[in-house]
């Protein structure tokens, strides 16, 4: 809004470690003051997020479609000739949740701000070049998923079958892909970005999830995937749970 000053989550972190704790101590003190006092207490500050947790917790998304896609793919495969119990259009909406918040930004995040500076740096540049590849092949697969997942193709026997294998090898792919990314890439990025490099990062992508997505997008895509889980009848995290 004009005449608002912004503040991001990266501008919550300036400020020294002694004004970090005399904050923490009168936050403390007016919380009992407040309680003493039956005011209602203020709605908590943001908390900020770095930039390899950014992209960790983008990642947990992908695993939560992963699990979608795995589901789906077993039903396929035990149906045979018969219709699989996947309810129309969920496929769809999953693959249409990957080319959105995966393909088209979270990974043109990587391509245009990570991959240049490790290749510039020359360093990971093999891990780069094959996640790069690896970019493109996931695009590839999810244009299968979604002309193979809906409408008159999804009543085709043969079809469904090449559907589930779309499936099982864009699972196949992404698992160690991001698990490589998540455990090696990131974690190098402090490595080739100084701190404040790091941290103007994290802006820059917040910014970009604004533009794309709104305000909300990682909140949005949470929303998806748990609409997604629901038809699917994987919500409930329990029953996962091995008894023995």
């Amino acid at each position: 809004m004009p005449g608002t000053v912004a503040v991001t989550r990266r501008t919550l972190l300036i400020g020294s470690a002694a004004a970090g704790a005399a904050g923490a101590t009168l936050a403390l003190i007016s919380s009992a003051l407040g309680a003493e006092a039956g005011a209602t207490p203020a709605a908590p500050a943001e908390i900020p997020v770095s930039t390899a947790e950014d992209l960790m917790r983008e990642h947990g998304v992908l695993r939560r479609v992963l699990f979608v896609y795995d589901e789906a793919a077993s039903r396929i495969e035990a149906s045979g000739e018969k219709l699989p119990m996947v309810p129309p259009g969920v496929l769809k909406q999953a693959a249409m949740l990957v080319r959105q918040f995966v393909e088209n930004y979270h990974e043109k995040l990587e391509e245009q701000y990570l991959f240049p500076r490790f290749e510039k740096a020359g360093l990971l540049a093999d891990l780069v070049k094959t996640l790069r590849l690896q970019h493109d092949a996931g695009h590839r697969a999810t244009s299968q998923v979604l002309t193979l997942g809906e409408g008159g193709a999804f009543q085709d026997a043969a079809s469904r079958r090449r559907l589930a294998a779309a499936l099982r090898a864009f699972n196949r792919m992404y698992r160690p892909h991001a698990a490589r990314e998540d455990t090696v890439l990131f974690p190098a990025m402090r490595r080739i970005f100084t701190p404040k490099e790091y941290d103007e990062l994290g802006d820059t992508f917040e910014d970009a999830e604004h533009r794309v997505f709104g305000k909300d997008g990682f909140e949005w895509a949470v929303a998806e995937v748990n609409g997604l889980e629901k038809a699917m009848g994987l919500a409930d995290l329990a029953q996962f749970t091995p008894t023995a």
